[in-house]
């Protein structure tokens, strides 16, 4: 079963999976896609919103061959600004954005990450991107994430 169809359908039925049930399930995904020939790692946390979350897998700097991240921005310098971009590589992308290279983000320096979500595949990262740009996404991402 393929990780993201696995998360959709936990999502669905209101429960989580336990996490190491998702890490093997990552574990037998990379050994099927044959993307990596290191042994899957433990996993490591990732502080999201002040709270600890288990992200699976590698850490980020070694996941971007692997996946596609959707970020939500926030500005510390305006709470109520938020920015939704796609990269491969979530920290280095923040320090373009506090750096002032964006001419979208720059007004609003410094920010920080809110929520970052990896994707499998680029073009549902691209499609959920999209999607958190609409009203309804704005209105999902102020609730839910």
């Amino acid at each position: 079963m393929h990780v993201d169809a696995c998360l959709e359908a936990s999502r669905d039925g209101g429960s989580n999976p336990p996490a190491s049930s998702l890490r093997s399930l990552l574990c037998r995904e990379r050994r099927l896609s044959r993307r990596s020939n290191d042994n899957c790692e433990a996993g490591h946390l990732l502080r999201i919103d002040g709270r600890s979350k288990l992200r699976l897998g590698r850490p980020i700097s070694r996941m971007k061959m692997l996946y596609r991240c959707v970020y939500i921005l926030q500005s510390q310098a305006d709470p109520d600004r938020f920015y939704t971009g796609h990269t491969d590589d979530p920290r280095e992308r923040l320090k373009v954005h506090n750096q002032g290279k964006c001419k979208h983000t720059s007004k609003y320096t410094p920010w920080k990450i809110k929520t970052t979500i990896a994707f499998a595949d680029k073009e549902r990262a691209l499609e959920f991107e999209k999607y958190l740009k609409t009203a309804s996404g704005r209105a999902f991402a102020k609730k839910r994430l």
